[in-house]
């Protein structure tokens, strides 16, 4: 039986691994559209995105790490928006890892998280050819919806985005 472990990042090597693993999904996004890497470039630039890395938790309110086997292959995380909602941000699992479901309980876990911190609504957004993240959140429930905070007009017809109830 796979051994799903999932938790908030807490110590010097959890945050180790989650900043490996974002480095891992910022190069995903990059590899896997002809248009990835100028969005990729514009939302994740060097050296902002190392920096943001660097300061984790920083301005998340979560950090989750997801291991399987004891070996890390997932994060997501979250942050409040100035209206009160959370943003869910950088959920990734490594390739290896994917299709049992951690994904879903990331994004299921942050929810959970933000219901018993008050949070009435969240938000996330992501590249419209990235079906299979794009099903997830409409099977978790989200919604689509128009941007929630000032997006630069060269990305808006590459992303959607989604909300729902916390």
């Amino acid at each position: 039986m796979t051994q799903i472990t999932l938790r908030t990042a807490a110590s010097p090597r959890d945050f180790a691994a989650v900043r490996a693993l974002c480095l891992a999904y910022r190069e995903d996004l990059r590899a896997h559209h002809p248009a990835a890497p100028a969005l990729v470039d514009l939302f994740y630039p060097d050296p902002a995105y190392t920096e943001l890395l660097n300061a984790l938790p920083g301005k998340h309110d979560a950090v989750l790490l997801a291991e399987l086997q004891g070996v890390p292959v997932g994060c997501a995380m979250s942050q409040r928006l100035p209206d009160g909602s959370a943003e869910i941000k950088r959920v990734f699992v490594a390739p290896e890892a994917r299709g049992q479901g951690l994904a879903a309980l990331l994004v299921e876990d942050l929810a959970s998280r933000a219901r018993a911190a008050g949070v009435p609504l969240l938000r996330l957004d992501t590249m419209k050819t990235l079906g299979a993240a794009c099903h997830l959140y409409a099977k978790l429930g989200f919604a689509e919806r128009g941007p929630y905070q000032p997006i630069p007009e060269v990305a808006l017809p590459h992303l959607r985005f989604f909300e729902r109830k916390a």
